[in-house]
């Protein structure tokens, strides 16, 4: 079993309801849910009209290897309605592989850890509530060091 961090977000239909169904249907993939933060509503970034988004991280256990997790996470996101309209434009559920273990992955579909993450916020601090002590193996900073930057 691997350690992975994974984060959601929503801000379009009833963004609370979309995050849990997510973390039903993350489960029922076989993929343990160990941690979960709490749900913090935030700014959108990048295309800033859209409405606000409700985001959250958790900490799993999985045996899937990096690109089978991917594929899981994309067909959960498809299931639930997810739509690419406008890129990094309003979404029902996005969730994003953070971190995967110590892993340092770089493809032309998947980058582990997730490429943006340390510029971030509504990713940063519901990271920092479950795993502060986390260290990014590229930057070789604690997720709390990248929060205080």
């Amino acid at each position: 079993m691997k350690t992975i961090y994974l984060g959601l977000g929503s801000n379009i239909g009833d963004r609370r309801a979309l995050l849990e169904d997510a973390l039903q249907r993350i489960a029922a993939s076989g993929i343990t849910i160990t941690k979960r933060s709490t749900i913090v509503e935030t700014e959108p970034a990048y295309v800033l009209d859209q409405p606000r988004f409700l985001n959250m991280v958790i900490e799993a256990q999985t045996t899937l290897m990096p690109r089978a997790l991917l594929q899981t996470l994309q067909r959960i996101e498809r299931e639930m309605g997810r739509r690419i309209i406008v890129d990094k434009g309003p979404r029902s559920i996005d969730i994003d592989i953070l971190f995967y273990s110590d892993i340092i992955m770089r493809t032309k579909d998947l980058t582990i850890p997730h490429a943006l993450l340390h510029e971030r916020r509504f990713v940063l601090e519901p990271l920092n509530e479950i795993a502060p002590q986390l260290v990014h193996p590229v930057l070789r900073k604690t997720v709390a060091e990248l929060c205080a930057l």
